[in-house]
């Protein structure tokens, strides 16, 4: 699958965490290629690492997280990431700001539907 972020292209890929050193090394759900252009989200399916979820809630958090990398690359192709203050951590950067854009979005969506201003 592929999303259209700004007029980049970016695939958006499913990879299980044993076969991935970034998110296994980093024990991450999921992560933003700036450079290749690629959105990978762990598979949920494997128990090891997802353990106390149930089948709804891998859906959502997959789901969730899809949100957060995508926010990611709207920030890469934005510009912004390489305009932070401190690159590596900087504002572009913060898991903080983009888990609360990414975990609040759909009620935003829902806003800006209502009103008509979209």
């Amino acid at each position: 699958m592929k999303v259209n972020v700004l007029g980049t292209k970016y695939r958006i890929l499913t990879r299980k965490i044993s076969e991935d050193e970034t998110l296994k090394h980093n024990q991450w759900a999921g992560y933003c290629g700036e450079e290749s252009k690629e959105i990978v989200i762990a598979d949920m399916t494997e128990k090891q690492y997802f353990p106390n979820m149930n089948d709804d809630e891998r859906e959502s958090y997959r789901k969730k997280m899809l949100r957060h990398e995508i926010f990611y690359a709207f920030l890469n192709e934005s510009g912004l990431s390489a305009n932070a203050v401190v690159p590596s951590d900087g504002w572009a950067k913060n898991e903080e700001m983009i888990d609360g854009f990414a975990i609040q979005f759909p009620k935003i969506y829902k806003a800006f539907k209502k009103v008509g201003c979209l």
